[in-house]
């Protein structure tokens, strides 16, 4: 990690934080940082808890982000860690493992046992993608093990195409894969005989079909070669198609009494995510999510999009919070009347919160 880096994702001191925070982020990937640029922007008090593990890491660049095209995913964080402080947020590197409610309030824990406070909640947490079980697979996740056409298939453009076989989408992944190459082969592998209508449409798009069990993949350099069958048959291929389950990171919501529901799609059940309004309001009032661990399929510009809408109904939901507890403070002043505790503490916030950005 880069002294400038390493500077960045510790902004903050060591222990507990004082005070409380309008919004601690959880999670500091591209739907992460654009809440908290959001929120920054909105004058509030903004935290990022980011464990480093960003899902596009082992990935060469970012693409299909207008602007962004073929950025390194690492710059591409760097660079809004670097924006989000212009703005007052505040960046501290940790695990959260759990969150409990106090009141209209939440006080999150991290793996060193620090505790931050919270008035919202905005989880981008991202998943994991449980790849298939073969040799030599992981170690090519990324590079020439890919999941997504449109993350990837400009790059590997024309080249040798392979397709495993793991469920019922793996002919639609050999059919959309066919778009960026004429060469392309789908492993039945752990697939049943596939019906006449899949062999037709497989047959009219030039897409082989190999039968038998892939036992691992063969590689040179750290670049694929080929895959192996459980015969012995070694079949030359560039690039392996592969779709993994995909699964969120949800510690930090599961002790808030959220869990994942099952993500489908073309009846076929993919992984699951977190389910949530469209501006990531979860069950749970004051928590939302954004990006991947709410909606696994979205590349970083949606994902990025998702945490400035998440961020923004983060504003607006204490906005309203505030205006009624100042709504109440107001009448009873009116009325020579003392006000309720929660809205005593509620403006007691709002004026912390003023005086932080020198309002």
């Amino acid at each position: 990690m880069s002294e400038r880096t390493e500077h960045t994702m510790n902004s903050t001191p060591e222990g507990d934080l004082p005070g409380i925070h309008d919004a601690v982020v959880i999670g500091g990937g591209a739907a992460g940082l654009s809440g908290a640029l959001t929120l920054g922007r909105a004058r509030r008090s903004v935290l990022v808890i980011d464990a480093g593990e960003p899902r596009n890491a082992p990935a060469a660049a970012v693409h299909a982000y207008l602007g962004h095209e073929g950025t390194p995913p690492g710059e591409l964080l760097a660079a809004g860690r670097a924006e989000v402080l212009g703005y007052g947020v505040e960046l501290r590197a940790g695990t959260a493992v759990a969150a409990q409610r106090e009141g209209e309030a939440f006080r999150v824990t991290l793996a060193d046992a620090t505790e931050v406070r919270a008035r919202r909640l905005l989880v981008t947490t991202g998943l994991v993608d449980e790849l298939p079980d073969l040799p030599g697979l992981a170690e090519l996740w990324g590079t020439d093990v890919l999941h997504c056409p449109y993350c990837h298939g400009w790059e590997v453009r024309d080249r040798a195409i392979g397709v495993l076989g793991t469920g019922p989408l793996a002919v639609h992944q050999a059919l959309l894969w066919r778009q960026w190459s004429d060469d392309v082969t789908l492993f039945r592998h752990t697939l049943d005989e596939l019906d006449e209508r899949s062999h037709e449409e497989l047959a009219a798009r030039g897409v082989r079909v190999v039968a038998g069990e892939v036992v691992g993949l063969a590689a040179r350099d750290r670049r694929l070669t080929g895959v192996r069958l459980v015969d012995g048959t070694l079949i030359g291929r560039q690039v392996l198609v592969v779709a993994g389950q995909l699964t969120p990171r949800v510690g930090v919501l599961s002790s808030l009494g959220i869990e994942p529901t099952d993500l489908e799609m073309g009846g076929t059940v993919i992984g699951a995510h977190i389910a949530a309004d469209p501006t990531g309001a979860t069950a749970v009032p004051g928590v939302w999510v954004a990006g991947n661990v709410a909606s696994p399929t979205d590349q970083v510009v949606a994902a990025a999009a998702a945490g400035v809408r998440a961020g923004a109904a983060i504003n607006a939901d204490l906005i309203a919070e505030e205006t009624r507890a100042a709504v109440e403070a107001r009448r009873a002043t009116l009325a020579g009347a003392p006000f309720s505790a929660e809205s005593e503490r509620a403006v007691a916030e709002v004026v912390l919160g003023h005086r932080r950005h020198g309002l």
